[in-house]
């Protein structure tokens, strides 16, 4: 017999957000607690030295934890599933889950080191896709409309999550894949030629792509955006076909993005997504910006919080200055806490109701830990 533990605040409607100190302390109580905590959290929870059930209700609280998603890189998978997801006759399992509650296991990028694998489970594809879904409608993205994405997949959960997307709201879902660490391997290794002559392939691809289908949206990180954009029959193409250009996955300068948004594709709403495997999950472009305003992104809270800090010292910059970025993702999926990221970015004071920081301009620093960052084409 399969007996499954269920949580009024983390397994509530997939429509409805909880307040920030309700999720916090539900999800502590969930991740360290015996019955229902991973093998991963049960491990650590000697280690922090305060006991998150009693001494945590906070996002801002959340700092007091270490930042553990290197460890990311050698932890079994299977050791990060709460095991409250199953409990076999009446007795925890490790790793055990009823049919059809893993999603799949995905990996980082590699940019820093050898990639970090996460779990994303079923129930946060289902609050996740909502989210989306309503912050497509927000900007007007088209139904029932045919994509082309040209973003990673195998390894990589941004496939996958567009392919979801597309399989709700779209009609068609043409994709071209991209290999980030073949391209970043490449650069790094002084190959610069052969970066670019992948790059130029996966543009070929595209073509076949916008030359014979009708793309209402079109998905591809601002490297591979600016070579299609070299080909003036390219340019026109989606000029005149593509509603919606999604860009992510590396970052773009604000200069680049007005230049986009107001001459090259004046017609089409253009639209930033910054994520993280380490979040599950990715923040959108603020609706209704104007095409000078900084992009400024705003997380799904409380399940996905940023802040903006001076690396040196942890503590908050002030609004409307740099710093390093770091995130936090808390659900009955997964926790993963105080990951300074390898971006940096600008602190944005959150919209009402919303807990932690919303950030603008993101960019990757120069150097991480003890690896060079290379972006390549995401």
């Amino acid at each position: 017999m399969t007996t499954v533990h269920t949580d009024p605040i983390l397994d509530g409607p997939v429509d409805r957000i909880p307040g920030e100190t309700d999720l916090i302390e539900a999800a502590m109580r969930w991740h360290f607690d015996p019955q229902t905590g991973s093998r991963f959290w049960l491990g650590q929870a000697d280690t922090l030295g305060f006991d998150p059930r009693e001494d945590i209700h906070t996002v801002d609280d959340l700092a007091r934890f270490p930042n553990i998603v290197d460890r990311l890189r050698y932890v079994p998978a299977g050791d990060l599933i709460p095991r409250g997801y199953a409990v076999q006759d009446g007795a925890v399992q490790d790793g055990a889950v009823q049919n059809g509650a893993v999603y799949g296991v995905y990996d980082s990028g590699g940019t820093t080191g050898p990639p970090k694998h996460v779990v994303f489970m079923m129930d946060w594809m289902e609050r996740l896709l909502v989210r989306t879904d309503q912050e497509m409608d927000e900007r007007h993205y088209p139904a029932a409309a045919d994509w082309l994405a040209l973003a990673p997949s195998g390894p990589h959960m941004y496939g996958a999550f567009v392919r979801e997307t597309v399989r709700r709201r779209g009609r068609l879902g043409f994709t071209v894949d991209v290999d980030p660490r073949w391209v970043k391997k490449c650069i790094a290794a002084g190959r610069g030629e052969q970066a670019s002559q992948y790059a130029e392939h996966v543009v070929a691809q595209a073509r076949a792509v916008l030359e014979t289908q009708d793309i209402a949206v079109l998905i591809a990180t601002p490297p591979l955006l600016e070579r299609l954009v070299r080909d003036e029959e390219l340019r026109k193409l989606i000029a005149d076909r593509v509603q919606v250009i999604e860009w992510g996955g590396a970052h773009m300068d604000p200069d680049t993005r007005y230049l986009l948004r107001t001459e090259v594709f004046p017609r089409a709403r253009m639209v930033g997504r910054y994520g993280s495997t380490m979040i599950l999950a990715s923040a959108v472009e603020r609706a209704g910006l104007a095409p000078d305003d900084p992009c400024i992104y705003d997380p799904f809270s409380p399940y996905i919080t940023f802040r903006v800090v001076d690396p040196e010292t942890g503590e908050p910059v002030p609004y409307g200055s740099r710093g390093r970025v770091v995130m936090n993702h808390v659900s009955k999926s997964a926790f993963l806490p105080n990951n300074l990221e390898r971006d940096e970015a600008t602190r944005i004071e959150p919209p009402p109701g919303q807990a932690g920081d919303s950030v603008a301009d993101v960019a990757p620093v120069a150097v991480f830990g003890d690896s060079l960052v290379i972006e390549g084409v995401y």
